[in-house]
This record gives C-alpha cells, sequence and structure tokens, in this order.
C-alpha cells in the first residue's frame, strides 16, 4: 500500500492516547477499529460516503463523521487510517500522506493497524478464503465464547451475539477475518492461518489464479512457526500449501489425507447434523443451525482450530451449535405481505461470486419453499465481466431478477451490463430497486421467499419491503 508501518513502529506511535481519522469510518472493520481506539481513549474521527446504522452508532459515542471529502477535515488528528479501496488520489488520503512524508502525521494501512493490535495475543487466528471468511471467523468465535475463553474479535460481517463486528477481551486468543483483497492478509501475523478455498477473485487486482496462489503461500508462510488450517479438497489450496514449513492441520469431506472430516451427514430443512471425526477417530457429534453443506466445511475449520488450542469437544458442538448466522449471511429479515395476501419471508445474503451464490442457493432451495425469488445485485464492473458465464450458470431452480451493477470503485470501460447478465442466466432485468420491490409484492405467493443477495446497497431492498 502506500505506506508500511511495522508493529514496532506501532508500538511507539500508539504509546500514547492519539487522534485518529478513518477514510471509510462506515465500513464493517473500520468501524470496529474506531469502536476499539474510541474505547482505548483515543479521539475519534472520519469520512463516509453515506450515513448508515454503523455511523449513526459512531456518531451516538460523539464521533465526528463527516459526509462530504476535505483536507480540512483531517486538522487536529495525527493519525489517519486507511483502506485499500481508498484510492492515492482522493483529496483527505493525498493530503494524509503529504503530512506522513512531512513527518507532521502518521498515515497508517488499515492492515498494518489491525496486525499491530493482533501481535498482542498469544493464540493469533487468521481466517482466510475467497468465500466463508465471515461465517467461519464467527463460528470460531462462538466456539471460543462457549468455552469463556474471552477472545478478541474482528470479524467482516455484524454478529448478533457481539451486537456489532467485534469484541474486544481480555484473553490470549484474537480471531481476525483476514481479507485478500490488494495482499491485505500479508500485513497480519497469525500463528494459526486458516484457508478456507482459494478461488478467482477481485479481477481489479489480481490477474490470475497463479498470482492469487502465490499470496496465499505468502499469507500461510506468516504462519510457518505455527499452524495451517486448511481445506484439503480445493487443489488451489493444497498448491499454496507448497514448500509450507509449518504444522498442516486438513479438513474436508473428499480427501483421505484430512485430519477434520465429517461421517453420518444429515439434513433437516437443509441444516446439517454430523460427526466430527478427528484423525480417523469419532470426536464430537455436531447439529448445525444454519444450511449448506458449505457450512459443514466451516465448522470442520473451526473445529481443528480449536482443538489446537485445546477448546474440549463439547464446547465445540456447543459453539457449533449455537451459531446462527452473522449478518447477511442468509439472515432472515422479516416478511412482507404480497398482493396476493401471502406472507413471504425475506432474506438478506451478502454472495456476490458464482461460488457463495451457488452455495447459498444449495441451502435456501433445500428449505422447502414453494417458489426461491432472488433479487441479485452484480458487484463492480470487473468481477462482472470476468466471472460472466460463471454467474450466468449459477442460478438454476431459481425465479431470477437482477438489478444494476453496484460500481463501487469502477467506471463501465469493459463493456458489461447487468441486462446481459440477466438475459444469459435466465432471468429478468429491473433497473432500480423500487421497481424490484413492486415487482416481488405483486409476484410473490403463499409459500414463496424472497432473497435479497449482493455486497452493494441492495440491503436498501430488503428495507423497502420490510417499511
Amino acid at each position: 500500500m502506500y505506506t508500511s508501518y511495522t508493529p514496532e513502529q506501532l508500538d511507539g506511535i500508539f504509546s500514547r492516547p492519539r487522534s485518529i481519522y478513518f477514510i471509510g469510518i462506515g465500513g464493517i472493520t473500520m468501524s470496529s477499529l474506531a469502536h476499539i481506539a474510541h474505547d482505548r481513549g483515543c479521539r475519534v474521527g472520519g469520512y463516509d460516503r453515506t450515513p448508515s446504522h454503523l455511523t449513526e452508532r459512531l456518531e451516538s459515542l460523539g464521533i465526528e463523521i463527516f459526509y462530504t471529502l476535505s483536507p480540512e477535515h483531517l486538522k487536529g488528528y495525527d493519525v489517519v487510517v486507511y483502506t485499500a479501496a481508498i484510492a492515492r488520489d482522493n483529496p483527505e488520503l493525498a493530503c494524509a500522506l503529504e503530512g506522513d512524508a512531512r513527518g507532521e502525521k502518521y498515515c497508517v494501512y488499515r492492515a498494518d493497524f489491525l496486525g499491530w493490535l493482533m501481535c498482542k495475543s498469544k493464540q493469533r487466528i487468521g481466517v482466510s478464503g475467497m468465500h466463508g471468511k465471515s461465517t467461519a471467523t464467527a463460528m470460531i468465535s462462538h466456539i471460543f465464547l462457549a468455552a469463556e475463553l474471552d477472545p478478541t474479535i474482528v470479524l467482516g460481517a455484524e454478529l448478533a451475539e457481539l451486537d456489532g463486528a467485534y469484541r474486544v477481551g481480555a484473553g490470549d486468543s484474537f480471531i481476525l477475518e483476514a481479507c485478500e483483497y490488494q495482499d491485505s492478509f500479508l500485513s497480519f501475523v497469525p500463528n494459526i492461518a486458516v484457508v478456507l478455498n482459494i478461488d478467482m477473485d477481485h479481477p481489479d487486482y489480481f490477474h490470475s489464479l497463479e498470482q492469487i496462489i502465490t499470496s496465499f503461500s505468502r499469507y500461510l508462510e506468516i504462519a510457518a512457526d505455527g499452524y495451517a488450517v486448511v481445506n484439503l479438497d480445493d487443489a488451489n489450496v493444497r498448491a499454496a500449501l507448497d514448500g509450507y514449513r509449518g504444522k498442516i492441520v486438513g479438513f474436508g469431506l473428499d480427501s483421505p489425507e484430512c485430519d477434520f472430516t465429517a461421517a453420518n451427514i444429515s439434513y433437516t430443512l437443509g441444516c446439517p447434523e454430523f460427526d466430527i471425526i478427528r484423525r480417523g477417530e469419532f470426536f464430537v457429534h455436531v447439529k448445525l443451525s444454519v444450511t449448506g453443506r458449505h457450512n459443514i466445511m466451516n465448522a470442520l475449520a473451526s473445529a481443528a482450530v480449536a482443538d489446537i488450542c485445546k477448546v474440549a469437544p463439547e464446547h465445540i458442538a456447543a459453539g457449533l451449535s449455537s451459531y446462527r448466522g452473522a449478518k447477511r449471511r442468509m439472515e432472515l429479515r422479516g416478511s412482507f405481505v404480497a398482493d396476493s395476501g401471502a406472507s413471504v419471508p425475506v432474506y438478506d445474503d451478502y454472495a456476490h461470486h458464482p461460488t457463495e451464490i451457488r452455495a447459498t442457493l444449495s441451502g435456501a432451495l433445500s428449505l422447502g419453499a414453494k417458489r426461491v425469488f432472488v433479487v441479485f445485485q452484480p458487484h463492480t464492473f470487473s468481477r462482472t465481466a470476468a466471472l460472466f458465464d460463471e454467474f450466468a450458470r449459477s442460478f438454476a431452480g431459481v425465479e431470477l431478477i437482477v438489478t444494476e451493477i453496484y460500481a463501487a470503485r469502477e467506471t463501465n470501460d469493459v463493456g458489461v451490463s447487468a441486462a446481459k447478465l440477466a438475459d444469459s442466466a435466465g432471468g429478468i432485468f429491473i433497473p432500480t430497486l423500487p421497481a424490484c420491490a413492486d415487482y416481488l409484492r405483486a409476484h410473490c405467493a403463499a409459500g414463496d421467499i424472497a432473497i435479497i443477495m449482493g455486497a452493494g446497497d441492495i440491503i436498501k431492498l430488503s428495507d423497502l419491503l420490510l417499511s
């Protein structure tokens, strides 16, 4: 990134309370870091594009938040924290970088800040992978809370039990969702490095699968003196393990080399129940409260981490059983009344990659609904274009509505469109969220469910339906 500070340097910087300004303070992780900094006695402020429930919570603490960009906002702040999504020409970041170069301010990359927080703990668990990071991190967190280990937790999704996306504990464990975008996870310092899966994504940064595998290899190497907890069913993960010098704990459902696997699997309304087998022997019986085969994999990874940390099997089972999902991970938001008079359940889901979509819909289609309506908002032009054919094949068995692509940080210079995707996927294109709400009200009937899916502002559709 644009700056780099070591944990030792950050020790010096934060040897006393600071005034910290967060660019993008409304993001899940950034809002958590703002909370943590505020709790530690720092003056905190920041910028975000639009108000949200996360910014409103921060403002209720007296934190200063701006919704317009201006270098003037940085006056009085001696540390500025930024994310990989902030471009160098952002006027606030540009001002902060100039101040850093002159020795007047410290401009700190978010991942470096997180890595510094993490390095204070004895058990440092970093959960990586292209899909399922939030879920697996939340499952591990549930297990450690069930075992009363008082962990510190930083998630990429809100969890009801935390009333947010973070927790500051006094125990020896730091549980962190380790994002791979722009190699952010290479700033973290796990001694238990989890890799759930490796897939092609973020084509605006990663130009090939080989580049991604190399990045994950570098991430695993950070934990060379500890453990790699890895999905051995995934050929790309196995490739990333090449040359790894630490202890390997494998999990999976197909590979005979797995240390943790599942047996006697059954499903009730899509929720799996199974035995966890550890190195060929029965370990514990688990009944999950979330749907899908992919969550068996997340549970196996979580159990493997907990076992390394000497958590008892009964606490593992209790923690996994009590996990009912993070926000926007097939989250039941409520029900709306359709024009037919039927009450239709509405689920929110963050899936924005074909692999995630297929996993979510596999579980959703097992719920027993008459029809599953999906409103999908593609996320970024580059991802939609690069994975177009995969997206088009990912919506089998559902009533699909595609709305406009959420641009995020991009402009459309690749010629892709949501209308083309809808046509290729066998769905319909509806450009605006209010029109999507009208369509669902007009077409849903008794026994149907609706899933609002994507990583942009598609969540506003749930609010429209439920208001």
